[in-house]
């Protein structure tokens, strides 16, 4: 049955594609696809009627959905049922329909980027990053990457092909096998699209000093424009916000135009999103998935929040999945960085996770500050009776069974709002 509504939804998806003809942003990489699709439609949707994948709907059956504008029914037959009717209604009536659809495509296989690629094929095609992501799959990141490059390869000379210029992988691997325009982004000053002068703008909210957001500096050929973020804790993140404006340039949007709208983006939930926490302390909510250069990422961003008084960093690190034989090897290095970013505590969670613990050890950090657990009950209780006013949380797992966004809520200030704040509060997840 899957295997047949897999192909109903193949067809009618190509089908809509070619008769309403939008032009088609594929976003793909090992990290920052989410927020890069987020930032392309904050950036887009005041001059074009857009779509953009909602939550995580990329994979085979997600990307369709997007493409008909219909969330997932589930397990009920009629809703599926219901479904298919409505895509052969876009075929057979002429109907409102988006000029741009932004769609992510994940790849947790082989295949999965060309079969999705096959559905809609891009006009503009993204590439975030390549890193030891799926491994259990793919086995090596040079397979990681002879996936995902075809996000950019398969893409004709009129299309345009957008990558990380810092990504060195991608530098050496792509610009001889594109056939599009290529537009890069970037820190790097060869970059096409590059940030410079970034700085965390801090403030304080109840006497507690907090990153309210970044500033800098954006260039594009020999315009330059300042530029600021709220909300935006990891500056990491700027990536997204540069693939988005190397999409807007590509539309003909005005850089000055494209930074005042990137000023209202937002960072999903889930990923570096800072909320208040119990006892006048802050929480950095990195819950929804996990991977070492995810966490190591997110662990800097951790070790440089400013501290209220000699305020503790603790963080909070359940397994990260889908590593394969480099399970160990990651785990043990984000271990070896807690204890060289001088991190006060940790909690792990999780069968794989205690290479963290031995990581850390190895490098130095006292076992007294390294704990293993083993539910989120024990986590909480165990944090709660750790945290003082002005200390700053770390919470950063993989999705599948570790779900610590159950931890987050617990230790909210308001877990009343856990519904607009946190991810995987739908029914189907409870």
């Amino acid at each position: 049955m899957k295997k047949i509504i897999y192909k109903i939804l193949q067809v009618l998806s190509k089908a809509i594609i070619s008769k309403y003809k939008p032009k088609v942003i594929g976003v793909t990489g090992s990290v920052g696809k989410t927020a890069t699709k987020e930032a392309i439609y904050t950036v887009l949707n005041n001059s074009f009627n857009v779509r953009a994948t909602r939550g995580s709907y990329n994979n085979e059956i997600g990307l369709p959905l997007t493409i008909l504008g219909i969330d997932s029914p589930g397990k009920n037959v009629v809703k599926w049922l219901a479904l298919i009717f409505t895509g052969i209604g876009l075929l057979v009536f002429k109907q409102e329909y988006p000029e741009i659809l932004v769609l992510e495509m994940g790849a947790d296989h082989p295949g999965d980027i060309d079969y999705l690629t096959k559905i809609a094929p891009c006009y503009i095609g993204i590439l975030t990053s390549i890193a030891p992501t799926h491994l259990e799959y793919f086995h090596t990141v040079e397979e990681v990457l002879q996936e995902k490059q075809i996000i950019v390869t398969h893409l004709s000379e009129n299309d345009y092909a957008v990558f990380n210029h810092d990504d060195q992988l991608l530098l050496r691997a792509l610009p001889e096998k594109v056939k599009a325009n290529i537009l890069t982004y970037g820190f790097d000053g060869d970059s096409d699209v590059r940030v410079f002068d970034v700085k965390h703008k801090v403030t304080e909210v109840n006497g507690l000093p907090v990153v309210e957001g970044l500033q800098g500096k954006l260039s594009y050929n020999d315009s330059t424009v300042p530029f600021h973020i709220p909300g935006i804790l990891a500056v990491h993140f700027l990536y997204a916000v540069l693939a988005a404006v190397a999409v807007g340039v590509i539309f003909d949007i005005n850089l000055v135009d494209i930074t005042e709208r990137l000023s209202l983006f937002q960072t999903p939930n889930g990923r570096l999103k800072l909320l208040e926490g119990k006892k006048q302390t802050w929480i950095i909510d990195d819950s929804y998935n996990s991977s070492p250069e995810a966490a190591k990422a997110a662990l800097t961003v951790l070790k440089d929040f400013p501290k209220h008084n000699g305020a503790k960093s603790i963080a909070i690190l359940g397994d990260m999945r889908e590593l394969g034989n480099f399970s160990k090897q990651g785990h043990r290095e984000v271990g070896h960085l807690l204890a060289e970013l001088g991190i006060d505590y940790v909690f792990t969670f999780g069968t794989e996770s205690v290479e963290i613990d031995n990581g850390a050890k190895e490098a130095g950090m006292p076992p007294e500050r390294i704990r293993h657990v083993t539910s989120h009950d024990e986590i909480v209780q165990a944090v709660e009776g750790l945290i003082t006013t002005g200390d700053v949380i770390l919470v950063k797992g993989s999705q599948n069974t570790i779900r610590l966004e159950k931890v987050v809520k617990r230790l909210m200030a308001h877990p009343e709002k856990a519904n607009e704040v946190l991810v995987r509060q739908g029914s189907d997840w409870e």
